[in-house]
């Protein structure tokens, strides 16, 4: 990933404008699951049959630089982008199929594989060619894309990740295990950048947005 601004970090607020005035602070680094697979809820199930923090805060601003948090977007994020003095451009924005976000002034912007951080500094330095002299942007994470849940239990289907989630919790949001469950592992899915990894994993594993879980059926 590669930007072309200053980038700096800050620790995530309840509202992001209200940060135009406050302090920065440094962010957690949140917890990634890797695991192998990926595909249509139909297309998991068939297959199978066969980390999370609080949300992480980009912000970029001249002369400024700081390290990004791990998380990396991708389509169905959607984000508050906030540009200081810019009401016009400032507004929230969904990653879409593509993995970009649409902004006046700048059009596209690659935001799939980069960090909020990363995002940040992308957008101010499209701004600082020809637009807005010096730019400070913030990028913040308002919903995290949505987590798929299939196999054995009582509700499959896609659900809106909620940050700190585990496999426990996401087999609770589905209505619990099936009469014929696997109760003890479960298959989790996360794809990130194109590639997808598997696992097989114990109940209090942490979940990433976008990672397919998949409960498998007991034998006896």
């Amino acid at each position: 990933m590669q930007t072309t601004g200053p980038v700096a970090v800050m620790q995530p607020r309840p509202d992001l404008d209200s940060m135009a005035y406050g302090q920065p602070y440094a962010a957690p680094q949140p917890v990634v699951v890797a695991n192998n697979g990926g595909g249509a809820i139909a297309a998991l199930s068939n297959s199978f049959a066969a980390s999370p923090a609080p949300m992480p805060i980009g912000y970029a601003a001249p002369m400024t630089v700081r390290n990004g948090t791990s998380y990396h977007l991708d389509a169905g994020d959607k984000l508050r982008v906030v540009v200081y003095g810019q009401e016009g451009l400032t507004n929230s924005y969904a990653i879409d199929a593509g993995g970009s976000i649409t902004m006046p002034l700048i059009g596209a912007v690659p935001a799939r594989g980069r960090t909020t951080a990363g995002l940040a500094g992308e957008i101010a330095a499209r701004l600082r060619n020809g637009y807005i002299r010096e730019p400070s942007v913030a990028v913040e994470i308002e919903a995290y894309r949505p987590f798929f849940i299939l196999g054995e239990v009582l509700a499959p289907g896609q659900y809106p990740y909620v940050p700190n989630m585990t496999v426990e919790s996401a087999v609770a949001i589905a209505g619990g295990f099936s009469p014929r469950a696997k109760r003890d592992l479960v298959t989790i899915t996360h794809t990130e950048n194109g590639g997808a990894m598997r696992a097989v994993v114990p109940l209090g594993t942490p979940l990433s947005p976008g990672d397919t879980v998949f409960v498998g059926e007991r034998w006896f």
